[in-house]
Formats: structure tokens, C-alpha cells, sequence
């Protein structure tokens, strides 16, 4: 089972969460190293990308999901279509 969560939202539960109302994150084509201080839950508003685990596996998402990041996860992303998302920490 993966440490990251992803899932697709209805209508319902994008305002239970008022997504609209969190910050925009945007970012092109690339590949980085990340870890995750706190909890992120994020909504793609656009593009294509995965994460790479510490375990070997790989999970990807991209426009119309909801994924959430646990604290303390250490992985490497790698988008492959340039990424607009709504994000929250904690």
C-alpha cells in the first residue's frame, strides 16, 4: 500500500474542503527531490506527474485528483506535463 493517497472528488467534497479557497502552485516539466515537513493535501487543477517512493513505488496523478502527502515522506517527483495545483499543509 502506498504512503500517498489519491483519490477523485466530487463537487460536494471539493467545498466540504474549500479547495477553491487555497493558494495555487505551479511548476513545469521537471524532476526534483522532496520531503514533506508536515501533511499536504493538494487538488490538480492541471497536468500529469508522479512521485517515486523511498519503497520503489510509484504513484501518479494528475488533473482532477486529490492527493495527500504524509508528514515525513521523502520522495522524488517527476512531472510530465506542466502542474497547476491547489495546495494545503498541515
Amino acid at each position: 500500500m502506498s504512503l500517498v493517497k489519491v483519490e477523485k472528488p466530487n463537487a460536494r467534497r471539493i467545498d466540504e474542503l474549500k479547495i477553491k479557497t487555497w493558494p495555487v502552485w505551479e511548476k513545469g516539466i521537471s524532476r526534483f527531490e522532496w520531503s514533506y515537513e508536515e501533511k499536504e493535501v493538494c487538488y490538480f487543477l492541471e497536468g500529469a506527474a508522479s512521485v517515486e517512493c523511498p519503497d520503489g513505488s510509484v504513484v501518479s496523478f494528475g488533473k482532477g485528483d486529490l492527493v495527500t502527502f504524509p508528514e515525513g515522506l521523502k520522495c522524488t517527483w517527476d512531472i510530465q506535463k506542466p502542474v497547476r495545483k491547489h495546495y494545503c499543509f498541515g
